[in-house]
């Protein structure tokens, strides 16, 4: 019998060690943030359903009043619905997770809870809370209305990681800069305004003319929505969308976010 039968069991690596406490972080963040966020209200979950589907009934009451028929198929609602629900997925990631060092900096005293437990707390709730939405607007639409649209999947589950990773980006970058500076988050409100006018929501990227389409194709949110709205049109040809822009600009945001906080989040927590 060889001594490799009597050699000790492998201890657990310090990344094992951790990835359980993490996990069971992560789970108890998740349940605070469902509480705080949707459990106290009455709405709750009902009116994160309401917003979007407001924002979709009266762009479709303003638009049809004006025109005949959408830029594209035959249907005002899910038109507007492809390119709102990716916005609000970006739009929500990105807020909650800007304000995840504040909202959790209670907790962040405890060791075994981290702020990358913060953030992908907020992450995932979000996410599955914006996906469940998606799901449910579109599913009443497509019911309720004759769409003549063809459903790619791979398409549309691209457009929303591609918002959510965005959202995730530009969220860690900026819970650094507002956290470090608090104005900053009042400024950045005020810059991303005409977000929604300029993400080719209510209209087509190709019917801007030059040199305004260019100046747009920078908003990786046109892309995005683009990608949505080619996956319920298949005759829309989405020629200007760069999957590769969006992940360089979620990608770079995500690193240098998390660099920043890495070094610097002990001092943020204490100020």
């Amino acid at each position: 019998m060889s001594t490799e039968d009597f050699a000790p069991p492998a201890t657990p690596t310090a990344a094992t060690r951790r990835s359980f406490p993490g996990a069971r972080a992560i789970g108890a963040l998740v349940l605070r943030e469902m509480a705080t966020s949707y459990g106290r209200s009455p709405g709750g979950y009902i009116w994160a359903i309401l917003e979007p589907i407001g924002g979709i009934i009266v762009m479709t009451l303003v638009f049809s009043a004006i025109m005949r028929s959408p830029a594209l198929g035959v249907t005002f609602p899910i038109f507007y619905a492809t390119g709102m629900l990716p916005f609000v997925m970006y739009t929500g990631v990105q807020g909650k997770i800007a304000s995840s060092l504040n909202f959790s900096k209670p907790l962040l005293a405890y060791p075994t809870v981290t702020f990358v437990d913060a953030i992908f707390a907020r992450f995932i709730l979000d996410v599955m809370t914006k996906l469940l939405v998606s799901y449910l607007i579109f599913g009443g639409i497509l019911i309720i209305y004759e769409t003549r649209t063809v459903l790619d999947f791979p398409l549309i589950l691209e457009s929303f990681a591609l918002a959510a990773l965005l959202g995730l980006g530009l969220g860690v970058l900026t819970c650094y800069v507002f956290t470090r500076f608090p104005l900053a988050q009042q400024a950045w409100s005020i810059l991303t305004r005409p977000l929604f006018i300029i993400s080719c929501i209510f209209y087509l990227y190709d019917t801007i003319p030059e040199p305004y389409r260019g100046y747009l194709w920078y908003n990786p949110l046109v892309h995005i929505v683009g990608l949505m709205r080619a996956g319920f049109y298949p005759e829309y040809d989405a020629y200007y969308v760069s999957r590769t822009y969006v992940l360089i600009v979620a990608l770079v945001s995500l690193a240098l976010g998390m660099l920043l906080l890495r070094r610097f989040h002990t001092d943020l927590l204490q100020r």
